[in-house]
């Protein structure tokens, strides 16, 4: 898989200039697209940060606040999730860092949750917070529980205040995304038929 430089950043933290450093170091040999754009190998990076990833990012949080909402309508609903989480962990005295996203929860390639998954994956996790289950995500919570467990990542769901009628409406905007991707898989595939 290859990351854009953004992506690498947003995905595991390392500035631009990392990058171009391991590059002249010999490191890291990045792919140049026609228009002369560099592109990183996903495994590259994740073995020169089991190499030297204590020296880039010595002390990182330990503490994983996860905020997410479907729609840019919620960015409100965001931003006092946000506060709850914050306050939560701040009330435990917890360095923390906030990984919040705009998408849906039936989407599986959400960067946020990639980002997340990766720092579990590379050891930087002890405690995910959420703040209700379908944050997370829509559909298989209980395998994302189980992953974070087989990391000895603790999961916390803390039930904040509940918003039901901002819920109910994401959850409905869910069904319809789905809905909607069978609909144009199902037609998508009637119509090549025809031809």
């Amino acid at each position: 898989m290859l990351l854009t430089a953004q992506e690498v950043k947003e995905l595991y933290g390392l500035h631009r200039n990392t990058l171009l450093n391991w590059e002249k170091q010999g490191l890291l040999k990045p792919f140049k697209t026609p228009g002369g754009r560099r592109r990183y190998r996903k495994e590259d990076i994740e073995r020169l940060l089991g190499m030297f990833g204590d020296q880039i990012n010595p002390e990182p949080p330990k503490v994983i606040l996860y905020a997410r909402v479907s729609t840019r309508k919620q960015e409100e609903y965001l931003k006092n999730q946000i506060e709850r989480l914050k306050k939560y962990a701040e009330e435990r005295g917890w360095r923390y860092e906030v990984i919040s996203e705009i998408a849906s929860g039936v989407n599986e390639n959400r960067r946020g949750l990639q980002k997340l998954l990766n720092r579990v994956k590379n050891g930087r996790v002890e405690k995910v917070v959420v703040e209700y289950p379908d944050r997370l995500a829509r559909f298989g919570f209980n395998y994302l529980k189980a992953f974070f467990e087989s990391h000895g990542v603790e999961l916390i769901v803390i039930n904040g205040e509940d918003h039901e009628e901002d819920r109910m409406r994401e959850l409905a905007e869910d069904l319809i995304a789905i809905v909607t991707s069978f609909a144009a898989r199902v037609y998508g595939a009637r119509g090549g038929k025809r031809k």
